[in-house]
């Protein structure tokens, strides 16, 4: 139907010519036989997929996939080698933040001149100042050349440029990311008002949380390549695959999904039941080996025991490294023994980026004390829970220990062993959710 496409990508190629040195590029534009010192780079390989007016479509891969030239091609700062790309409305872009400014130019002068070049005239960005100005906060520095701006203040008068001036597609590479957390704060809501004004929203992010909260559908790109759009649960689940390098697991499931709409992380019915038993059957190879793990982790132990594989699992039992926040997930633990003990302990303590430990287990807090071992003897443990912890980065530790009288010993322990990423589109105040269940009423009505 004509007019029901805001964005419409179709078959779009991105190639660079890649030169070993910068000579060449002289010896390849002056030889007379036309002979090539170049080869190619697919930034984008044959990539299409459409956004619907009023749409929010966010765009994940992992870095070098192409989601930062889509945009580029899309907003025309690049063009396509091959494809096409039609737009229907105008673009307010955040790329790279205040990439348009003059760094001579106040504040204020940047402003009117992006205006401009957006298509506004002077008496439309008059009227769109003051809200752009209170936006920004940044006072009389306004005032003063853009070049003498900390970045922080740089940041703000972008965004606050790019916001405010009642665009009808906003394309936004990251920029959420940027300034402290009140600012953060402030622009998800004027993201969230713009989004229910109807404007047509394409965004790149890492952020899955907002990826999750606020896009309708997701693209998902890796290396140039097209893999699979749908609902931002399934493609976030998908990126986990991608992320751990399952692209095996990754493949079967492309392969079996006819149709991705609808789908969520939370959801999934008959196809949860085909991953459980996909993971099952799958077999072989580690799972320390599908997973990211610390290759400067630090062990320890007297060598009567070892912890020759774990893994994380998410909720489907798919290895990953990524939780979504208010999911099951399984920390599991494979350990041989060189020797007889009488009582090991199997732990595991998840800490921040700071060290601190936030929270853990053992199986003797549990209950599950484990019988004498034998030489020879290989237990698997796993600890199933709850992810409460706020979104964010996270480390893994886990150890095999015991008591030996009074004397607590160690059998093998590893440091910082594994990331954690939880993926949260809700966080509440300190490091974990309370999961509060709020009631509000109104108990007595006031006199007008």
């Amino acid at each position: 139907m004509p007019g029901e496409y805001a964005i419409d990508v179709r078959d779009v190629t991105k190639i660079y010519k890649l030169y070993d040195k910068p000579i060449d590029r002289l010896k390849e534009s002056l030889n007379p036989l036309h002979r090539n010192y170049h080869r190619d780079f697919y930034a984008l390989n044959h990539i299409s997929f459409q956004v619907k007016k009023g749409e929010t479509v966010g765009i994940i891969g992992t870095n070098g996939s192409g989601k930062s030239t889509i945009l580029k091609i899309i907003t025309g700062v690049l063009t396509p080698t091959t494809g096409t790309v039609q737009v229907d409305g105008v673009i307010s872009a955040l790329l790279e933040l205040g990439a348009g400014f003059n760094m001579d130019y106040t504040g204020i002068e940047n402003i009117y001149m992006n205006g401009t070049m957006m298509g506004f005239s002077r008496k439309e960005m008059d009227e769109k100042l003051q809200d752009i100005l209170d936006f920004a906060d940044i006072g009389d520095f306004v005032y003063q050349p853009v070049k003498t701006y900390s970045s922080g203040m740089f940041v703000r008068l972008a965004f606050a440029l790019a916001i405010n001036v009642d665009p009808e597609i906003l394309i936004v590479d990251e920029a959420l990311s940027v300034g402290d957390v009140f600012f953060q704060a402030k622009c998800y809501r004027r993201m969230e008002e713009i989004r229910k004004s109807g404007t047509t929203i394409l965004m790149v992010t890492h952020d899955m949380g907002s990826i999750i909260k606020y896009c309708d559908k997701v693209v998902l790109l890796n290396r140039g390549e097209f893999v699979a759009e749908g609902a931002p649960g399934r493609m976030v689940d998908l990126y986990k695959k991608i992320l751990a390098g399952q692209m095996e697991s990754l493949k079967e499931e492309l392969e079996e999904m006819n149709d991705f709409s609808g789908d969520s992380v939370s959801g999934g019915g008959a196809l949860e039941d085909k991953e459980f038993k996909k993971e099952e059957t799958r077999g072989g190879g580690l799972m320390k080996d599908k997973i990211a793990v610390n290759a400067n982790r630090t062990e320890y132990g007297d060598g009567r025991a070892e912890i020759f594989d774990f893994g994380l699992e998410d909720q489907r039992g798919n290895l990953s490294n990524l939780i979504l926040k208010g999911e099951m997930f399984t920390i599991r633990e494979k350990i041989r023994f060189f020797a007889d003990i009488k009582a090991p302990i199997f732990t595991y303590t998840i800490k921040d980026k700071k060290g601190t430990s936030l929270t853990g287990t053992n199986t003797m807090y549990e209950g599950a004390d484990i019988k004498p071992v034998k030489n020879g003897d290989v237990y698997e443990v796993s600890f199933t829970q709850k992810m409460t912890l706020q979104g964010g980065e996270y480390l893994l530790s886990m150890s095999c220990t015991g008591f030996e009288g009074e004397e607590h010993v160690v059998y093998h322990r590893l440091y910082d062993v594994a990331s954690i990423t939880v993926i949260s589109n809700k966080n509440t105040v300190g490091v974990y959710d309370m999961e509060s269940t709020v009631e509000v009423k109104l108990t007595k009505g006031g006199e007008a």
